[in-house]
């Protein structure tokens, strides 16, 4: 008799064998999928870099604030577009540049809530909400 296993002489509806599990194909599966999707994710990190770069050369990080004006009358949303390097520093661009860095974000991420400030970090390749953080020092 096998450790752990009850002491009885009546009969089991269910035997106690070997069944084979399917678990090693579907996690094989789930490694492969997760694999390809790695180097989708990869390559369009790579190309939206790329892009940010031809467009204002040495460009990493891109914030989006959507800002509503009044011109005439008429309230119209505009959004405001910084280009950021590596340090954090503003990159020096025109306001075609700006306005092509914003076109290529919102091609790349359709499904982005752009009526809210968002910020691109083309090193990691992440689009997030981009919400005001209070500095550390000021907590209590």
């Amino acid at each position: 008799m096998r450790p752990g296993r009850p002491l009885s002489t009546e009969p089991r509806e269910v035997p106690i064998v070997n069944t084979p599990q399917v678990t090693r194909r579907l996690r094989a599966a789930e490694a492969i999928q997760g694999a390809r999707r790695a180097r989708k994710d990869a390559a369009r990190r790579a190309v939206i870099a790329r892009q940010l770069d031809q467009i204002a050369p040495g460009t990493t990080r891109v914030r989006t604030v959507p800002v509503s004006t009044e011109h005439d009358g008429e309230q119209r949303l505009a959004t405001a577009v910084a280009l950021d390097d590596a340090l954090g520093l503003p990159v020096a661009a025109d306001r075609d540049a700006h306005r092509a860095a914003r076109d290529l974000l919102r091609r790349m991420f359709p499904a982005a809530d752009w009526a809210r400030p968002q910020v691109y970090d083309a090193i990691t390749g992440a689009l997030a909400v981009d919400e005001p953080t209070m500095p550390e020092e000021l907590h209590a």
